[in-house]
């Protein structure tokens, strides 16, 4: 459904963001972009929906390019969701959720009750918090304000960047699996960039990894744990086990585990 063909993105003359990176995403799946900070893992999300354009190679979404694509109505049609959420402090639950559809022309009514089965869709149950500002709300229904907006057109396609990653541990394990029940249940095709490797063991159905603007290796979490391509993949993957090791060390003699 996605593809990238020889990806690449430079910036003056720095060595590349992103470079020859050839990929494809299936319709359905879930995908996690991971590797340490600045790797390209985020340049390379944001020219999927032309946030960003590509120095060299395009990339394609049903076999068309989306160069094609006017690249405001191609946002419209791909639910993106940020780290650091975006809702606009001067709306409400309700208005944030459903500007997308305000954009697009929708009606009065029919938007308010999209709204409704968004926010009940990301377990914002509670009726009075339609009515309520951002700053009201706790970091984590923020973010739940976030997703609703994102799959408010009824995308086919999410990107998501760093979703959880400002949000406190409990919350964010508690969001990342809500979402994944979601990706599974609306047949999404999502890509999530990340560099928390837990995470992306635990979420992805694939993992392509980066280093230095490259693609480094991609497969299932299984296959770059069971695999892995290089010292570097290796240590990558292995990170969470280091920390839980790490942690089951500092904890006092006889603790529980």
């Amino acid at each position: 459904m996605i593809e990238l063909r020889e990806l690449s993105k430079q910036h003056g003359t720095r060595a590349p963001a992103v470079e020859g990176v050839n990929l494809r995403v299936a319709r359905g799946e879930f995908l996690v972009l991971a590797g340490p900070s600045g790797c390209g893992k985020t340049t390379t999300l944001a020219m999927i929906n032309r946030l960003i354009e590509p120095s060299h190679g395009c990339v394609l979404i049903d076999g068309v390019d989306v160069r094609q694509s006017d690249p405001v109505t191609l946002r419209r049609q791909i639910g993106f969701v940020f780290q650091d959420i975006g809702l606009f402090p001067n709306m409400t639950v309700a208005e944030n959720a459903g500007i997308v559809l305000r954009l697009l022309g929708r009606g009065a009514a029919e938007t308010a009750a999209r709204v409704d089965e968004l926010l009940a869709l990301v377990r914002l149950f509670a009726r009075e918090l339609r009515d309520v500002f951002p700053a009201a709300l706790s970091g984590g229904q923020r973010q739940r304000v976030g997703v609703a907006r994102a799959l408010a057109a009824s995308p086919h396609i999410m990107l998501m960047d760093e979703p959880f990653g400002a949000i406190d541990p409990l919350t964010r394990d508690e969001l990342a699996s809500d979402y994944r029940q979601i990706h599974d249940r609306l047949g999404l095709t999502t890509i999530l960039v990340t560099h928390d490797m837990t995470e992306a063991i635990l979420l992805a159905d694939r993992i392509a990894l980066m280093r230095r603007g490259r693609l480094v290796q991609v497969g299932t979490p299984r296959e770059l744990l069971s695999d892995p391509a290089d010292d570097f993949v290796r240590a990558m993957v292995e990170s969470p086990r280091r920390r839980a090791l790490a942690l089951a060390s500092a904890m006092p003699s006889g603790a529980p585990a």
